[in-house]
C-alpha cells in the first residue's frame, strides 16, 4: 500500500498551489469587491473570466474529466488538486472550469451525448464559452426519491414538449447559462425506473421561464452557479435533443451524481483545511481570560479534533477515488455514499467550531467562514439527503444477514 501521490499529481499540486498564491487568493477581496458593486446580483464579475484565462494558459483546465474530452486524469490524480480548489470554493473551481453544476452536465453529455450534442454544448462547455444547468429537484414533490418527479417530457412527432416546475437548478441563473439538463417523466405508466428520461433545452426556447433565484442561507451564490425557479409552460424541442434514450434519465442520473458526490467531497476537505487554518491563527492571535485563546483547554479540543476528522475524511474520499478508477462506481458504492455522508456533516462541524472560535467575525464578511459553513450544510442535502443514503447504506448492509425474499 502506497500513500504516496504519482509524479503527474505532485507536479500538478505544486503548479496549482502557486497559481492558488499568486493569483486566486489574492483575488478573493477584488471578487466580493466586484459582487457588492453589481447592480444585477445574478450577473458575473470580471476577476473570474481573468482568472480562467490565466489558469488556462498555466494549463490547469478541466482537470476533472478523465478521458479524451478532459484533462486525462484519474479520480485519484483529481482528487488532492479538487481539494485545493475547495479551499477558495467561489473562485477556485471556475477559474480551472472545474465548477458543478457544468461539470456533471459535461459527464452527461461525454458519456452520453450523440455527435452534434457534443459538438453543441459540450465543446463550449469544455472551453467556459458557456454555462450550463441541471434541472432536476422540484418543489411539488419529494425528490429524494427521483422516481417521484412529476415534470412531463411527451412525444409529439419530431418534438418533444416540456411542462412542470423545478427549482434550485443550479447554474440556471448564471449570465453565460446556455443549455438546461432537463430530467422528467416520459411514460409514466412504466415501470419506477424507467419513467424519466433527460432532454437538452437551450435556455432562450419559448416558454422558458425563469420565476426567480434562490438564495441559499441568504447567498446568491451568483457566479458561482446562481440557483433558478424554473416554469417549463409548453416547452418544444427537437426530438434529437433527447439524452441517451427514452426511459435512461433515471441511469444516466445515477451516473452523473456520483462522480459529483465525490468531487463535492473533495472540495470540502480542503474548505476544512482553510476552517482549521484560521482557527489556529485567530487561536494565536487573540487572548482571553489572561491567555492566548490557543492555551484555552476547549480551542484545542477543538482544534485536535479537526484535524482528527479531516485525517479520516481524506483517506475515505482517497479509498473512493481509488475504487472508482478500480472498479467503477458500481463497486464503490458503499464508499460513495459514506464519504457523501460523513465528509458535509464532519466539515459543517468543524466551520461551525471556526465560526464559534472568531466570535462576531466569524458571521460576518469579513472571514469566508459563513458562507463556507453554508455551502457545507446545504451539501447534506445536494445531491440526496442524509438519510436517503444512510437509508440505502444500511440496506445493504442487512442484505448480507436478512433472509433471502421468494
Amino acid at each position: 500500500m502506497d500513500f504516496a501521490f504519482d509524479a503527474k499529481t505532485e507536479e500538478l499540486r505544486s503548479r496549482l498551489l502557486a497559481f492558488m498564491e499568486e493569483h486566486v487568493h489574492p483575488a478573493e477581496p477584488v471578487f466580493a469587491e466586484q459582487l457588492a458593486e453589481r447592480e444585477d446580483p445574478w450577473s458575473s464579475v470580471p476577476i473570474v473570466a481573468r482568472l480562467q484565462a490565466e489558469a488556462r494558459s498555466r494549463g490547469l483546465w478541466n482537470f476533472f474529466l478523465p478521458g479524451e474530452h478532459g484533462g486525462g486524469l484519474t479520480n485519484l490524480q483529481y482528487a488532492p488538486l479538487a481539494e485545493i480548489t475547495g479551499r477558495s470554493p467561489q473562485l477556485a473551481p471556475n477559474a480551472l472550469n472545474c465548477a458543478a453544476p457544468d461539470t456533471g452536465n459535461m459527464e452527461v453529455l461525454a458519456m452520453f451525448g450523440t455527435e452534434r450534442q457534443r459538438q453543441e454544448w459540450l465543446r463550449p462547455l469544455l472551453d467556459a464559452e458557456i454555462r450550463s444547468a441541471f434541472a432536476m429537484t422540484e418543489p411539488d414533490v419529494a425528490s429524494s426519491d427521483a422516481r417521484n418527479i412529476a415534470t412531463r417530457i411527451e412525444r409529439d412527432g419530431d418534438s418533444y414538449v416540456i411542462n412542470g416546475r423545478k427549482w434550485y437548478i443550479s447554474g440556471a441563473m448564471n449570465p453565460s447559462c446556455r443549455i438546461l439538463i432537463v430530467m422528467g417523466k416520459t411514460d409514466p405508466d412504466a415501470e419506477p425506473h424507467r419513467q424519466q428520461s433527460m432532454i437538452l433545452v437551450p435556455r432562450d426556447t419559448p416558454g422558458v421561464r425563469i420565476k426567480r433565484g434562490m438564495r441559499v442561507f441568504g447567498y446568491s451564490d451568483g457566479d458561482h452557479g446562481g440557483h433558478a425557479e424554473i416554469v417549463f409552460d409548453n416547452v418544444r424541442v427537437p426530438a434529437e435533443n433527447l439524452v441517451g434514450e427514452e426511459g435512461g434519465g433515471f441511469a444516466i442520473a445515477q451516473a452523473r451524481l456520483g462522480p459529483g458526490r465525490i468531487h463535492h467531497c473533495m472540495r470540502l476537505i480542503g474548505m476544512a483545511e482553510r476552517a482549521i487554518e484560521l482557527m489556529c491563527r485567530r487561536a494565536v492571535e487573540r487572548s482571553a481570560f489572561g491567555k492566548p485563546l490557543a492555551r484555552q483547554g476547549v480551542i484545542q479540543d477543538w482544534i485536535a479534533e479537526s484535524r482528527v476528522r479531516v485525517e479520516q475524511l481524506r483517506l475515505l474520499v482517497l479509498k473512493t477515488a481509488w475504487l472508482m478508477d478500480t472498479v467503477g462506481n458500481q463497486g464503490a458504492h458503499t464508499e460513495i455514499q459514506s464519504i457523501k455522508i460523513a465528509t458535509p456533516s464532519s466539515v459543517e462541524w468543524i466551520l461551525d467550531k471556526a465560526i464559534q472560535l472568531h466570535g462576531a467575525g466569524g458571521v460576518s464578511q469579513d472571514f469566508p467562514l459563513a458562507e463556507l459553513w453554508a455551502a457545507a450544510r446545504m451539501l447534506r442535502l445536494a445531491d440526496g439527503p442524509d438519510e436517503v443514503h444512510k437509508r440505502s447504506l444500511a440496506r445493504r448492509e442487512l442484505s448480507h444477514y436478512l433472509p433471502k425474499e421468494a
